[in-house]
Order: C-alpha cells, then structure tokens, then sequence
C-alpha cells in the first residue's frame, strides 16, 4: 500500500508540476513576476530562490502552485475602496487581459502537450497489450438480471466483429466504442455459428462508473495464468497450466462462470482440474471481507499482443490521435454526470487519483519495466488531459473561469472592479472547496472498500 501511494503521488506530482510549469512560462514570457513555484501545498520541505523565484516542494506533496506577482492586490484594492485594482508593472493584473488570458490557458495547454509527447513516446517504444477475445458471455448467466444485451438477441458466444461499421477484435476496442456511449443507439455485426448477424443495442448508464454498459462479459477459457503466492489457490496446489473443468460438480466452460458460484460465499470450493491430460480433485478453503469478497488467488489465461514501435512521425501522428480520442471520451464523461451518475462513485478525488496511480504503476511494473511505463504513461495522459479539461470549466476560481473574466475585460475594455473579481473568486473557491470535501469523503470510501 505504501509503495503504491508513494509512485501515486510521483506520478500526480508530475502531472501538476507539467501545468503549473505552462503557468510559468506563459507568465514569465508576459512580462509578469513569479514569486514562487511549488510543487505541493503547505509549508516548505525544501526551498531555494534562483533568479528572483522561490522554488518550493510542499509537506503535502498533492496539487501545487505558480503565485504570480500581484495575484492577490484586488483584495488589497478592495480594502481601500478602489474602483479599480492596481496595474502596476510585472504585476498580474498589470499584464493586459490578453497576456493575462494566454497565461491562464497555458496550464491546460501545458497539460495537452504533455499528454501527446507521453503518448507519442509509447507509441515510439512499441508495447505489449493484454486483453480478452471479442466472443462474449452475457452477464445475465451470471447476475441473475436482463440487461440491453439480452433484449437485443446477443447470445452467449457470439463473437462481436464490428461496432457502427468499425472491426472490432478484442475486448479493449469493443469497450472503447460502447463506454463512452451511454444511452447511444449502436450497430452491432456479430459471428454467430459462421453468421454474421446485424444487431441493434443502445448500452444503459452504469451510475456507479458513469460509463455505458450492455451486459456481456468477455469469453476466457478457465486455463490458470498465474496463481498468487500464499493464496488459497496455491495452497490447494493449483498451478499454472491447470484448466478448471468444474466448480461444485457443475461443468465451467468459461472462467466468469466461478464468480457466480462465488456469490454464494461457499467456505469451502471444490474443483476439478485438467493437468497434463489427468484429472484431480482440489478443495480450496475460502475466507470473505466485510463486503463478501474474496480472492481465490487465481488469474486466467488472456491475449497478450505486441503493438510494434513506430517512426518518430508516426508516433506523434499517433499519440496526437490517442489524446484526441481522450479528449473527447472525457467530454462526453464529463456530460454524463449529470444524468443520475452516483458522483460518490464515479468523481474520484486526489486520494483515489493517486492510488490508481500507484496501482497501475505496482502493477505494471511487477510484470516488466516496458510495461509499468506504459501502464503509467496511458495513466498519467488521462489525468493530465482530465485536469485540462476541469480546469478549463468556466467555474470561478478556476483557469476556465479566469480567462472568461479577463475575456470581459478585453471586450468591454474597462478595468475589472475588486468587488467583482472578490467574489468570483470567493464562489469558486467554496465550489473547488465542496467538490474537494465531497471527493475526499467518496475516496475515503473507496480506500476503505480496498481493504
């Protein structure tokens, strides 16, 4: 858990060191002061001023700062009972509104340049990519429940071969068409006994992920991958290689199928195995958390395939395209939340953030190098695209919001008012306050669901 906090709050530190980098620049190209740039919140754990800036790294390594010269003087100016905040030179408000515009967009921008250069980095490497086949197994078989898939005649086994007339060949590209397309009619051509059959499905809102769900499950095979050391799997004497031919005396002709019978929280869970053309008996001794969960230690054989490295070109094409596609899915996510989405669930707060970081990173690098650096690069484009996006919102307070006033400004060309520029800021503080609290809580409850 602490090693995963550790490379979380690396890697949300680059990722906001990267924005308030843009801050930096675009200021000090404006011709505004910088008076200190911190990585981090709260009081300084190391501290060096060069060429006029104070550079901080913060006890509270989440988040970070770039403090502009004159940043704050529409408080000053509101005390004295200004009609107008200073422009004094080098100062923020100082700058012309377009300076001042160009500054507060710099951050996301930043933010989408380095989300392209990681990508095109990746996709420069080459990688490897696990996924599942694209036959499937529909999720009734196993919840008990009818979802879109069942009323639109998907049935077990089908293969999903195209999605609105794109091929589709596995698991990830499926997701990719039906997540972000909530509510959305789509065109399905799936391979049935050497079929292909048209067939029309529009994926429901999971409130819990704010993504679009038809109810398939995908097809694996119960061929064990790996099993995890002093899990209940190995101290049955499963190994890797074994295929599962039953559970409880019931035939498991896909590894999904276990979870089902786990829904019954057996104490004791009986196998029957395949090794090497014989046959055993095995008895695992099972053990639940506080929400009926438990991990039999088990991972089952996938499609592992390498995605070959490509010219300098063809991976800035790539990684440009790659974040676009972000870009837009995180528009559409963004949307979503206000239709009934369990925002307790679905918004994740810097906590969570930077233990899904961290995982990712523990994970991927458990297996090789290659792969923690994609894993975590694909990871931190998301976020550092996510924190574009939110940034930009026209909520007070924030880089969205800011440039909406300043855009004022420039069109009406009279000085802003403190008064005005007070309360914006008060509004969208107690909004970015809230969000936080409300975040914090929900992640909160999630750290505790881990455990």
């Amino acid at each position: 858990m602490l090693i995963k906090i550790m490379l979380g709050l690396i890697g949300l530190g680059i990722v906001v060191f990267v924005h308030e980098l843009g801050h930096f620049i675009a200021a000090r190209l404006s011709g505004i002061d910088v008076e200190a740039f911190s990585i981090g919140w709260g009081k300084p754990i190391f501290s060096k001023v060069f060429h006029g800036v104070e550079y901080r790294i913060g006890i509270f390594p989440v988040g970070g700062y770039c403090r502009m010269k004159g940043e704050t003087e529409f408080k000053e100016a509101l005390t004295n009972n200004d009609i107008a905040i200073p422009r004094e030179p080098g100062t923020f408000y100082g700058a012309s509104p377009l300076k001042r515009i160009l500054t507060a967009f710099a951050g996301p921008f930043a933010n989408v340049i380095f989300a392209v250069l990681v990508l095109s980095l990746v996709w420069a490497i080459g990688f490897d990519v696990q996924t599942l086949d694209n036959k499937i197994v529909l999720a009734s078989e196993i919840e008990g429940k009818t979802f879109p898939a069942d009323e639109a005649g998907l049935q077990t086994g089908d293969r999903i071969i195209a999605i609105n007339g794109k091929p589709v060949s596995n698991y990830s590209e499926i997701q990719e068409q039906i997540a972000p397309n909530p509510g959305q009619t789509l065109q399905l051509l799936v391979e049935r006994n050497g079929e292909q059959i048209p067939i029309t499905v529009k994926p429901q809102l999971d409130t819990d992920t704010g993504a679009g769900r038809i109810g398939i499950y995908f097809w694996t095979d119960p061929v064990i991958e790996t099993v995890k050391a002093g899990s209940p799997a190995q101290l049955a004497g499963l190994m890797k290689g074994d295929r599962i031919v039953s559970v409880q005396g019931m035939p498991l002709p896909y590894s999904v199928a276990l979870y089902k019978v786990l829904k019954d929280r057996p104490s004791i869970l009986q196998l029957n195995i395949e090794r090497n053309g014989e046959f055993f008996n095995k008895e695992l001794i099972l053990s639940y958390d506080d929400q009926g969960q438990t991990n039999i230690g088990l991972e089952f054989k996938t499609i592992r395939y390498r995605a070959v490295a490509h010219s300098i070109p063809e991976a800035f094409v790539k990684g440009a395209s790659e974040s676009w596609k972000t870009f837009t899915v995180s528009i559409k996510s963004l949307a979503v939340l206000f239709k009934g989405v369990n925002l307790s669930k679905a918004v994740s707060g810097p906590v969570r953030i930077t233990y899904m970081v961290g995982d990712i990173a523990a994970e991927g690098f458990g297996q090789s190098f290659g792969a923690g650096f994609t894993a975590i690069a694909s990871f931190l484009s998301l976020i550092s695209i996510s924190l574009c996006i939110m940034n930009l919102l026209p909520i007070p307070a924030l880089d969205g919001g800011l440039i909406i006033l300043f855009f004022i400004e420039l069109i009406t060309r009279k000085p802003l008012h403190p008064k005005a520029v007070y309360w914006f800021q008060m509004l969208g503080a107690l909004f970015i306050f809230s969000l936080l609290i409300f975040s914090v809580f929900g992640d909160i409850m999630f750290l505790f669901g881990k455990k």
